[in-house]
């Protein structure tokens, strides 16, 4: 049995530690440098964490003709193999961000494309990001899908200057929330910044981002949930504010 919030063994809440140590993954029995562990002591690495789910992500965007990218990361979040905080997430909000936008503007194959691209360069963003980087992973996503959707490499011009200045456009809202991380909440915040500063930027509107918020059927769920303090802790349903 594995449980699909706290350890993914156990279901004991995590512990984060300062310091860096070298332990053991219940699952592959492989030796990693953490500072995360459960309560118990299981330690699961990032690899066994998101395995099966970037799949599940690939082959259910593959097949998508949602237009909404809300609706997709709804969709995606309500599987059971997505975890309720995990580096899935990583691959999740980009997929959905790239299967909306090329539901619109691209081709069939090329999403498909764009979803493998940010398939590998998702996988390999760390569990934890968002709090010991500065980075939430949220952001970096958003950022993924920017440069993808622009061509951008470290030698561009503007999709450079537009991939960057789109990570910290998302990056600063998210700050602005704070924590504790909800991966949840930072991913469908990500979405609608997301496609705010597209269509700023780009002339290119995604969906209803002004007027549009996911009503959370996870706040029970999350122990670290701030409730009241988030966008998403009183909407009943996805609908027009």
């Amino acid at each position: 049995m594995r449980y699909y919030q706290g350890c993914m063994i156990c279901g004991e809440e995590l512990v984060y530690t300062k310091e860096y140590s070298e332990c053991e993954c219940s699952i592959c029995e492989k030796s990693f440098s953490s500072n995360v562990r459960c309560q118990k002591g299981h330690y699961v690495c990032d690899s066994c964490h998101s395995t099966n789910a970037l799949d599940i992500i690939e082959n259910y965007c593959v097949g998508c003709n949602e237009i909404n990218p809300l609706e997709i990361s709804i969709k995606l979040m309500d599987n059971p193999h997505i975890y309720l905080h995990g580096p899935e997430h990583h691959y999740l909000i980009p997929a959905a961000l790239i299967t909306a936008y090329c539901n619109q503007f691209e081709t069939q194959e090329q999403k498909i494309e764009k979803l493998k691209i940010a398939k590998e360069r998702a996988s390999v963003i760390p569990g934890g990001f968002c709090g010991f980087y500065g980075s939430c992973g949220a952001g970096i996503e958003s950022g993924i899908f920017a440069s993808i959707i622009s061509e951008a490499t470290p030698l561009t011009t503007d999709s450079w200057g537009f991939a960057n200045k789109m990570t910290g456009f998302v990056l600063t809202e998210l700050g602005e929330i704070g924590g504790p991380r909800c991966c949840k909440r930072n991913g469908w915040y990500s979405i609608i910044k997301a496609s705010e500063f597209l269509d700023r930027e780009m002339n290119k509107k995604l969906f209803n981002y002004e007027n549009e918020r996911p009503s959370c059927t996870y706040k029970n769920k999350n122990k670290e949930c701030i409730k009241i303090n988030c966008p998403f802790f009183l909407i009943k349903n996805l609908k027009m504010l």
